[in-house]
């Protein structure tokens, strides 16, 4: 364990940081898995732009990089309208 202040905060800030952050990733997974399970149905379109708004909202809050957020958003785009 750390013995500067400063460290032993940043040791605490980074602990909530990174639980947000697979909270926020789990999230994701589940969005995406239920977008591409729901392809040909009726939620599908409500499925799609729930998934697409979190991979949005995970860029910005800087969970993931907003260039893996596009990629992720066009794969998804891709198996979506593939499988319609």
């Amino acid at each position: 364990m750390a013995n500067i202040k400063s460290q032993i905060k940043r040791i605490k800030t980074n602990a909530k940081r990174a639980e947000r952050n697979k909270a926020v990733k789990s999230e994701l997974r589940t969005r995406v898995k239920t977008a591409v399970r729901a392809t040909g149905t009726a939620d599908a379109s409500e499925a799609m732009r729930a998934a697409v708004k979190r991979l949005d909202k995970a860029a910005s809050k800087g969970v993931i990089h907003k260039n893996q957020a596009a990629r992720r958003k066009s794969r998804l785009m891709k198996r979506v309208n593939a499988a319609a």
